[in-house]
């Protein structure tokens, strides 16, 4: 071993540290929405089977990416930091390498789970990384960098994902092989060493309650219109989930050993942050579903031409949440810039409800909804990101930054299954515009909520540090 520990020589240099844990978070953030776009070829290539078993596909992923976020977040704080987010990396890229070569529809499902859970793994692990090795005044900044290019690529999806599936749907998953390499060859040799922290095993029935809740609710939501809201199957999943995270919130409060500490709430900052993010997740991931399935149905455009059309609005994500986001924080405070952006986004989502027709009109009609939710996205997730974290003491980085996370993909799940009832088995362009009135509205209370909740926060970076936990 040796040879090993040669090849390793650890570098705590932060620039560094964001750059490779950026990389594979783009990863992650990509195959959120990157496949949608690949389902017709995949179907084609398989035999053609049914809608309900190819959805698995996408719902199998974020199911078990929701579900497994505050569980491997709680475990890594107990592990070395750097090495959780590479065993994460390592088992994301091995599953798409693995997902580009599935010869039946069932295999490639199974490798989309074992995918999910890399992704849960390296996400959490990977804002750790950042908190823990950045200057506590450059800590803002770093957040909002790592949360605009996961923002930014979670919106270029579709675009990607239009490119690739021309040539094959199979280069969808293989596109993360060499950049999933690439982390792992220089996070192995330049990442610092994290130590984790002396806290016991997370509690096997808190686990349990909270893991088995979070899947059973994405579950219901997602599958709901395949099995039918009043069906036994719906309610069933959902009650079970209602009843499971009811238990785990009590079961929370009581514990000696959580989960998820409750004095995470209680800070003014993160508990506005976090309500925040699940209102306004609802509304960005049923926007991205949306704005595909009416140019590619109502228009009639290929999956290339719907992810070019979309390009704009992800491009706008890392120029204002990168660039201007964090001039605006200093001055306004963050509940201001997050509930202007949030309202700039539903802005966008109310310019599609006027203004698209069933004629293709890209220029007038859609271009500018695009480029108003894209500013959106970049004003608001990075700065809901930032202030959550910013208010995270450091032996809760992963546990705290896994909650955030977490509350973010089941914003996505329910916001998807909303707009998924409201449009129905035969879509028309009413049950579109009442669909982007209605994501306007949950932009408009997210936006209500910002300023409400992080009105009186200002914007503050930690001013504890992680003492011990980089070892060279």
């Amino acid at each position: 071993m040796n040879w090993l520990s040669q090849l390793r020589r650890a570098d705590a240099s932060s620039g560094v540290v964001l750059v490779v844990v950026c990389a594979a978070v783009v990863l992650a953030s990509l195959d959120l929405f990157i496949v949608n776009v690949a389902l017709p070829d995949m179907a084609e290539d398989f035999g053609a089977p049914g809608l309900a078993e190819l959805s698995w596909v996408l719902n199998g992923y974020a199911i078990v990416y929701a579900a497994l976020l505050l569980l491997f977040g709680r475990m890594a704080e107990r592990r070395r930091r750097d090495l959780g987010f590479l065993v994460g990396v390592l088992v994301f890229t091995a599953a798409s390498a693995a997902c580009a070569a599935a010869t039946s529809l069932e295999a490639l499902v199974v490798f989309r789970l074992v995918q999910a859970a890399g992704a849960a793994l390296l996400t959490p692990t990977s804002l750790s990384l950042i908190l823990v090795t950045t200057e506590p005044s450059r800590r803002p900044s770093a957040v909002r960098i790592w949360t605009a290019v996961g923002g930014a690529a979670a919106a270029l999806g579709p675009v990607v994902g239009g490119l690739l599936v021309s040539a094959s749907w199979r280069w969808v998953f293989l596109v993360n092989v060499p950049i999933g390499l690439a982390a792992l060859v220089v996070g192995w040799r330049r990442l610092p060493r994290v130590a984790g922290h002396e806290v016991p095993h997370p509690d096997a029935l808190g686990a349990a309650l909270g893991t088995g809740g979070i899947a059973a609710l994405t579950l219901g939501l997602v599958k709901a219109e395949d099995w039918g809201w009043a069906s036994g199957a719906t309610i069933g999943v959902l009650a079970v989930a209602v009843a499971a995270l009811v238990l785990f919130v009590l079961h929370t409060v009581r514990a000696q050993n959580p989960l998820v500490d409750p004095a995470l709430f209680r800070g003014r900052p993160f508990r506005g942050a976090g309500i925040a993010m699940i209102l306004f997740s609802m509304a960005f991931g049923a926007m991205l579903l949306a704005a595909v399935l009416w140019a590619q149905t109502a228009w009639g455009w290929s999956a290339l031409q719907t992810g070019l059309a979309i390009a704009p609005g992800p491009l706008m994500v890392p120029l204002f949440g990168v660039l201007l986001a964090g001039r605006l924080i200093a001055r306004y405070g963050p509940g201001v810039v997050a509930g202007v952006g949030t309202a700039v986004f539903g802005l966008g989502l109310a310019w599609f409800a006027l203004e698209i027709e069933i004629e293709p009109d890209y220029v007038g009609a859609m271009l500018p909804g695009m480029l108003a939710t894209g500013i959106g996205v970049g004003l608001t997730l990075p700065t809901l990101m930032a202030t959550a974290a910013g208010s995270l003491p450091p032996h809760a980085f992963a546990t705290g930054s896994a909650v955030v996370n977490t509350l973010r993909q089941v914003g996505l799940a329910i916001g998807v299954a909303i707009l998924v009832a409201i449009l129905g088995t035969q879509p028309d362009l009413s049950a579109f515009q009442q669909g982007w009135w209605v994501l306007a509205g949950l932009s408009w209370v997210a936006s209500l909520a910002a300023f409400t909740l992080l009105g009186h926060t200002r914007a503050r970076s930690s001013t504890t540090t992680d003492r011990g936990s980089v070892a060279a």
